[in-house]
């Protein structure tokens, strides 16, 4: 099949080099001329296992092409999907500006039949207003073309999205059209060929849909944080807890794992959206509500933790944070704790020395840009050197089996906050550290 994509960010290039992969034709188009000359040089601008090969594999076949101008995307294909961004507004609403835009140009400029593909995580009625918006520049130039509009929400794991999208556990679209229907079932039977997961629903449903799972996902992290922190309070170990419930099939083990709360391009954005929906709609979600003010507080529990132990006035200390990315296997800072810590934590006059196998440069580029006291070291060990205590953020591999005699030795207290429960507490207090975790009972 002939296929654009409209936006190069995680999701569109993960869906338009995966479309790629099983022998379609695909266009992916992005206003930003720099990536795009990037791209075609087989330089992918954000770190996702396995991305960059695809890349290039397919791009040599001649089966993934790059481009900044959308007609001649509209003039070759047939079926386009919208994976642009939808940032957060405001007043907490997902903004549909660059969406809209493309749907203007799609009225505009296309010159036969279009499925189009609202592949962008979008509120309820997006739909509705890309149809919309697309009629509306089509009565303007005077012609009559038949577009149908479907909704193909996204479930891409940042760190995995390639295996997610090549063995998707579901491919949900919504839509009307028996025709588009019928093409997007042809179009995604190579990766569901084994298993049946293609469900099929009205277009609201399927844009409801994806927010609800992000949701539902964000409601575990903070529920089992929420727990963590009473866990601390009554001298229980949540590690146990987590064995405990998790081993229940009706709830199972993801998602349950304490830690200082969530962030990434997906899970703050899509619960706040949703609860402006709601409130749109006359609803007042209380549990969603919480979730997100859950997550907020718990993004300083290691710093409330250094603080308890360091004192309110951290001048002249230094801590070393091992991971600035939201989660392992991803460069993407976005909403991650990391930045809340050190903004935290430099406010108290503290200095601090940071690593992260991959999201350095974004951190310096971007997300910590404009704060002074930081330098980031090029080892995991260097970070540690004078430094106060570690603080472990984000989860890499590379940080669950350290050598802890380095740490202890490069150290200047063997002080460990341990944000993620990756390490075996009474082991390393029998070494003689000082070790504080999420929900083990440190706080009476």
């Amino acid at each position: 099949m002939k296929i654009s994509v409209i936006g190069t960010g995680y999701v569109g290039l993960v869906t338009g080099t995966c479309f790629a992969a099983m022998g379609n034709t695909v266009i992916c188009v992005d206003s930003d001329n720099e990536k795009i000359e990037k791209l075609k040089k087989g330089i992918v601008p954000i770190y996702e296992p396995g991305l960059d090969e695809l890349v290039v594999e397919n791009y040599k076949k001649g089966n993934l092409q790059f481009t900044t101008d959308i007609k001649e995307a509209l003039d070759k294909t047939t079926i386009l999907f919208i994976a642009v961004g939808t940032p957060m507004g405001e007043d907490g609403s997902a903004d549909l500006r660059y969406v809209l835009d493309v749907a203007k140009s799609i009225g505009m400029l296309m010159t036969h039949a279009m499925i189009v593909v609202d592949k962008s995580t979008v509120p309820v009625g997006t739909a509705e207003k890309v149809k919309a918006t697309i009629h509306e520049e089509l009565k303007k130039r005077g012609i009559t073309l038949k577009v149908a509009v479907v909704s193909n929400p996204e479930f891409l794991k940042e760190g995995a999205a390639v295996e997610d999208f090549m063995r998707p556990d579901r491919v949900i679209i919504g839509t009307d059209d028996e025709e588009a229907l019928a093409v997007m079932k042809e179009l995604y039977a190579p990766f569901t060929h084994s298993h049946e997961r293609f469900i099929a629903m009205d277009i609201r449903s399927a844009e409801m849909t994806k927010y609800t799972a992000n949701a539902m996902l964000a409601t575990k992290i903070s529920f089992m944080n929420e727990i963590a922190n009473i866990c601390e309070r009554v001298g229980a170990d949540v590690n146990m807890v987590r064995i405990g419930i998790g081993s229940d099939h009706r709830i199972g083990y993801s998602f349950i794992y304490p830690g200082v709360g969530y962030g990434g391009s997906c899970f703050p954005k899509d619960v706040q959206a949703l609860i402006k929906t709601a409130k749109d709609y006359g609803y007042e979600p209380k549990v969603i509500t919480a979730v997100e003010e859950v997550n907020n507080k718990q993004k300083l529990a290691l710093v409330n933790k250094v603080v308890q132990r360091f004192g309110e006035d951290l001048t002249g200390k230094i801590f070393a944070l091992w991971g600035l990315a939201f989660k392992p296997e991803t460069d993407d800072m976005r909403e991650a704790a990391s930045i809340t810590i050190v903004k935290e934590l430099v406010k108290r006059n503290a200095y601090v020395k940071a690593y992260d196998p991959k999201a350095t440069e974004q951190a310096k580029q971007c997300y910590l840009h404009d704060i002074k006291n930081i330098e980031y070291a090029t080892s995991k060990y260097d970070a540690l050197n004078d430094a106060e205590a570690l603080l472990l953020v984000t989860e890499w591999k590379d940080f669950r089996s350290p050598d802890f005699d380095e740490i202890k030795k490069r150290l200047k207290n063997p002080v460990i906050f341990d944000g993620r429960n990756q390490y075996n507490i009474k082991k390393l207090q029998k070494d003689g550290f000082e070790v504080y975790q999420i929900g083990v009972g440190n706080v009476r």
